[in-house]
């Protein structure tokens, strides 16, 4: 069984950093994409960053030269390291990744979120 389990949301300043934390369980996260996801009230939600078994990284234009999204294979766990952070970055961030379940399917596992509040 997948397990993600976020870390490391609270509430900073506008131009503070924080570092989330994703530890995966079931899972060899080196062999997966992984990625983080944001809903903000009244919003969809949204992919932030994601990073590829490979190493590939991507980012939402909206977070791109701020947030790094990195992974420490030893600890099962990817990061994703905000900084500069915005009041629009207050959001819930949640850890995403999808695991073939057959040829043709595939299922999705999220962690349960935490929560990230940017004061201005």
């Amino acid at each position: 069984q997948v397990h993600l389990v976020e870390s490391g949301g609270g509430l900073v300043q506008a131009g503070g950093s924080l570092r989330l934390s994703c530890a995966a369980s079931g899972i060899i996260i080196r062999t997966y994409a992984m990625d983080w996801y944001r809903q903000a009230p009244g919003k969809q939600r949204e992919l932030v960053a994601g990073i590829i078994s490979g190493g590939s990284t991507d980012y939402a234009d909206s977070v791109k030269g701020r947030f790094t999204i990195s992974r420490d294979n030893a600890k099962n766990t990817v990061y994703l390291q905000m900084n500069s952070l915005k009041p629009e970055d207050t959001a819930v961030y949640y850890c995403h990744t999808r695991v073939r379940i057959t040829s043709t399917s595939w299922k999705d596992y999220w962690g349960q979120g935490t929560q990230v509040t940017v004061s201005s």
